[in-house]
């Protein structure tokens, strides 16, 4: 699939930075790939987070992505961070 402009919505919105919502039958690993927000370029900001619900409908993953960067209408996010995911400390 793809993304989905339909499937991202804004939580919250301050100073600059806006934390998204996005949700979709897609794997977490095809949505935290290069390019897969390139539609939404004109919206996100580096340092936007985006919660995901990913792969829903099947076996559903959910996490943090950070807008790494956004060039030229290039949008790249960091690696989904899933919720519950071990402390490095």
């Amino acid at each position: 699939m793809a993304y989905a402009s339909k499937d991202l919505s804004v939580l919250a919105y301050a100073n600059g930075f806006t934390l998204w919502h996005y949700t979709t039958h897609d794997l977490a690993a095809d949505v935290d790939t290069i390019g897969y927000f390139n539609g939404a370029a004109d919206l996100l900001r580096v340092g936007d987070m985006v919660l995901a619900n990913c792969a829903v409908g099947g076996a559903p993953s959910g996490g943090v992505l950070i807008v790494a960067s956004n060039a030229a209408g290039v949008v790249d996010v960091a690696n989904m961070t899933p919720f519950g995911a071990a402390n490095s400390d």
